[in-house]
């Protein structure tokens, strides 16, 4: 086991460590063991710079601003484009295959909540502030994926969307896969009403509770057939770690991104 990690609540908690030219949180195990792989949640930024908002949709959002930071991150990853979308809370999941090869820059393509690809040089994003990103790859066949999910994409089933999307996209096999469950608001902070339970098909409390959506998640994941041992969960929350992340919770509009993509 990596020093980095820690096993709770029988899934390992992963420490991720910040890459310092973009300020992004990296897996530590992934950037080890797998060297084509680009992965990561980007953060506020350093130190005295400007908040690293990359928020395109939101009330307080600023397109023109966000997209020039949009342009940063890509350049600075060395990717040829990058994919998002407005993100609906839901459970459909995008693939991209050499049909898709000519995006560049920023591509926003029709509103969904996750994307899978096998293309290199292809860096596909979703934000958050507060949900989980969900990453996941397949090492056998270097396919990736990642997933936005709050408690109704989680209700939706947008992990069991994603998982089936690789499955059916590159012939991936459950057992085969590595699932991460990002920074994220963790299983203390996260208090919801009863009805957000009864959704996640959840034991019902008799008033609000905290919920741990990333367990939850990772448990969906396990009954699709991914082993448990390939399951990993950030120790970072958006809300009472010092993880320079944006919260919702806390009030804020800013917008972090979890992105993934083959390096070309």
């Amino acid at each position: 086991m990596y020093p980095h990690s820690k096993r709770m609540d029988s899934f390992r908690i992963v420490t991720e460590f910040t890459e310092p030219e973009i300020s992004a949180l990296v897996h530590p195990d992934w950037f080890e063991a797998f060297p084509w792989l680009s992965q990561g949640t980007t953060t506020r930024g350093l130190a005295g710079d400007s908040p690293f908002d990359l928020g395109l949709f939101g009330e307080t959002s600023r397109p023109q601003e966000a997209r020039g930071r949009w342009s940063s991150l890509q350049q600075r990853l060395g990717a040829r484009g990058v994919v998002h979308s407005q993100q609906v809370h839901g459970a459909d999941v995008c693939e991209y295959d050499e049909h898709s090869s000519g995006i560049s820059g920023l591509d926003l393509v029709d509103p969904c909540d996750g994307h899978v690809t096998s293309i290199p040089g292809l860096l596909l994003a979703v934000t958050a502030a507060d949900c989980v990103p969900v990453f996941v790859i397949d090492p056998e066949r270097r396919a990736v994926a990642v997933l936005h999910a709050g408690w109704r994409g989680a209700a939706a089933g947008v992990i069991e969307s994603g998982v089936k999307t690789m499955v059916s996209s590159f012939a991936s096999r459950a057992e085969d896969l590595r699932l991460h469950m990002g920074p994220a608001i963790c299983g203390t902070c996260y208090e919801v009403g009863p009805e957000v339970f009864a959704a996640l098909r959840e034991p019902v409390p008799d008033r609000p509770m905290p919920i741990d959506l990333r367990h939850v998640l990772s448990e969906r994941a396990v009954r699709l057939g991914v082993s448990r041992d390939a399951v990993t969960i950030s120790a970072h929350c958006t809300v009472c770690t010092q993880s320079s992340l944006f919260s919702h919770r806390k009030g804020q509009g800013e917008r972090h991104v979890g992105y993934i993509g083959i390096r070309g």
